[in-house]
């Protein structure tokens, strides 16, 4: 089956076309979630989520990129968006604390369960940090250097899916790695 039969498939709904589909992209796209969001649960839930808007959406594909390329576009968007919700929730939750509302509110921070299967770092509070100081960077920067360095995605693929050119893939990077190094350097400044 080639790629313009199968995306064909996918539009007309078809069983096998969404059984490859999920066959090819299933743990990849869990992959990707799992790199901006590592929480196995939360992850698991937004690729859920992925797949959903790839089967509602399909018909308005249009071709201008690789299959491949829109369902990272997707993925990485449905992680941002999820992202943007918890720390609205996080905010709404700080808020009440300090006018003191008697709402329980979870006061743990929300990255700190590592489950991803592509980084090992010596323990987990070296994992907490570096997850932490990555959500702290401007959105762009935090995109790029998640799918490059966690993910794994070459400069080519992040230009595609966050529709920029390589030299602007390559400047966010650049600043992300600059940012990061500012952002542990002041963290393990005040950790002594």
């Amino acid at each position: 089956m080639t790629e313009s039969e199968f995306i064909e498939g996918l539009k007309n709904h078809n069983a096998n076309a969404y059984g490859k589909l999920l066959d090819n992209f299933q743990q990849k796209v869990f992959a990707t979630c799992i790199s901006f969001i590592p929480n196995q649960e939360d992850a698991e839930d937004v690729a859920q989520e992925v797949f959903i808007e790839v089967f509602n959406s399909i018909k308005k594909f249009k071709g201008n990129s690789k299959l491949s390329t829109w369902i990272y576009r997707i993925a990485t968007n449905k992680c941002l968006e999820f992202i943007r919700k918890k720390n609205t929730k996080k905010r709404f939750a700080f808020l009440q604390s300090i006018m003191h509302s008697e709402i329980s509110i979870d006061k743990t921070s929300y990255f700190t369960e590592m489950n991803h299967p592509g980084i090992i770092l010596e323990n987990k509070e070296k994992n907490e940090t570096l997850f932490y100081a990555i959500n702290q960077l401007p959105e762009a920067q935090r995109i790029v250097f998640t799918l490059h360095k966690v993910d794994g995605k070459s400069y080519q693929e992040i230009s595609d899916i966050i529709e920029k050119s390589i030299s602007s893939v390559e400047s966010l990077m650049f600043r992300a790695k600059k940012n990061l190094q500012k952002l542990l350097e002041i963290f393990y400044r005040n950790a002594k």
